[in-house]
């Protein structure tokens, strides 16, 4: 009798952990300056958790999605990472939406061993040295030197040598103002002019007239929100015919409906996510991309609020990329780490994806193609 006791509750242990959910956290910015990033990201992330769960969860287990608001905030951001991680007891995190918040939060998760997978843009938190180490971080957007070195070569190839630079205050624009110095040479760029501005400006134009007098060849802008098209309306504004260049935050709808008229004609590094329909059929990222497209608009109709841009992109790609993970090694926090980082050959929305220690994005200038608005729309660039 005893024995079947035991027996049974043996079995009733093994069937509630099976069926016990596993915890993912997520951080986005769902309010503030980026919530028309962070919040399509986070129905994305649903969406994906949603195909899995109905799929049969991983290994028997459902993923349970624990969602914070960062705001915008880096003392939000990092309030909600600890609350996520020692309350809530989360397997990992996906996210944060902003460079800023993403280093805000870098090292908490370093000292609490938590595997994260972010979806900010900036090099700092994979980048090690000064900027701390980054072995529990992880990111899924392009690196910003990725992105510069494709503009770069598409102003070589152009024959455009000499630029002005007009980036944001933030972590994100510092980044790319890095960036674009220091990768400057290997490219024979000149920098003609350096302009700054706040996220939160709406009006360029005195930094665009000094811009004006220099020379430049091109103009290539670092940010990602609303600043942008306010730079593509000042452009305009003061009839500058050198070619706007943007950075890979900004391929979206939205961007395109703040800046209008002002954005036709503008020039962007993409994911090929915006030109899914152009991609031939031989290219092994355009099925992955057009089940994405299918379920976004088609079953979960989220394009009607929030056109497809590449942003939605990275979040698939991150929460995929830790669900492929925890279907190989569980929830032990350094072996979904290590599984991770081991990531090889993973085709996502964004990019073919493989990791390494030493590169914890894993994608190269080839996931990014040059776009140009055009019509209203996203084009190859000629």
């Amino acid at each position: 009798m005893w024995g079947a006791l035991f027996l049974a509750a043996l079995w009733w242990a093994s069937w509630a952990s099976a069926e016990e959910p596993i915890k993912i956290g997520v951080i986005l910015d769902l309010s503030g300056p980026a919530a028309t990033i962070g919040t399509p990201s986070k129905l994305v992330v649903q969406m994906v958790v949603d195909k899995i769960n109905q799929e049969g969860g991983i290994n028997g287990r459902p993923l349970e999605l624990v969602i914070g608001d960062t705001e915008g905030d880096p003392a939000k951001a990092l309030m909600v990472a600890k609350r996520l991680v020692e309350k809530d007891q989360v397997a990992a995190l996906i996210g944060p939406t902003r460079t800023g918040t993403g280093m805000a939060v870098k090292g908490y998760i370093e000292k609490a061993e938590i595997p994260t997978i972010m979806t900010v843009g900036g090099d700092p938190v994979i980048a090690g040295g000064p900027f701390g180490p980054f072995r529990w971080t992880f990111k899924t957007p392009q690196r910003t030197s990725v992105a510069v070195k494709k503009v770069y070569a598409y102003l070589k190839e152009k024959c455009l040598t000499r630029v002005a630079i007009l980036t944001a205050t933030d972590e994100f624009g510092k980044d790319g103002l890095d960036r674009l110095k220091q990768l400057a040479p290997e490219y024979g760029i000149e920098i003609a002019a350096s302009e700054a501005f706040d996220v939160a400006d709406t009006d360029m134009t005195t930094q665009l007239t000094k811009i004006r007098d220099t020379g430049a060849q091109a103009l290539i802008c670092w940010t990602i929100g609303p600043a942008g098209a306010w730079v593509a309306k000042n452009v305009r504004q003061l009839a500058l015919t050198l070619p706007l260049i943007q950075c890979h935050g900004q391929p979206d709808p939205k961007y395109v409906e703040l800046a209008g008229v002002a954005a036709e004609g503008n020039l962007m590094p993409s994911t090929k996510l915006m030109v899914a329909d152009q991609l031939p059929d031989t290219d092994p990222q355009k099925a992955v991309i057009q089940d994405f497209i299918h379920l976004y608009k088609d079953v979960y109709h989220y394009d009607r609020q929030y056109p497809i841009n590449t942003h939605c992109g990275y979040a698939w790609d991150a929460i995929m990329m830790l669900a492929n993970a925890v279907r190989q090694v569980g929830t032990d926090r350094e072996a979904l780490r290590s599984a991770i980082e081991e990531t090889k050959g993973f085709v996502g929305i964004s990019g073919i994806y493989n990791l390494t220690p030493e590169d914890h994005n894993g994608l190269g200038t080839d996931s990014l193609v040059m776009i140009q608005v055009v019509d209203g729309g996203g084009q190859p660039a000629q």
